[in-house]
């Protein structure tokens, strides 16, 4: 799965999908799609991706309390 990085906009690839849907995860490990060749896993904060439409991740990946939230 490709992700977008909301700062620079660079797409880098998830290592472990379960990890991205771990809400008790605040990190992920994704490889830079920058470049010809296969970059080594490096570590992002889930809080600093989003989809490459734009979109926000969905905060059931983000937060483990999200259901408790009385907001």
């Amino acid at each position: 799965m490709l992700l977008q990085i909301k700062d620079t906009g660079a797409l880098v690839k998830i290592v472990e999908i379960q990890e991205l849907l771990d809400p008790n995860s605040d990190v992920v490990q994704a490889k830079d799609q920058e470049g010809q060749e296969e970059q080594e896993p490096e570590t992002f904060k889930k809080e600093n991706l989003i989809f490459p439409s734009g979109e926000l991740l969905p905060r059931c990946w983000l937060d483990a309390e999200y259901r408790h939230d009385n907001a």
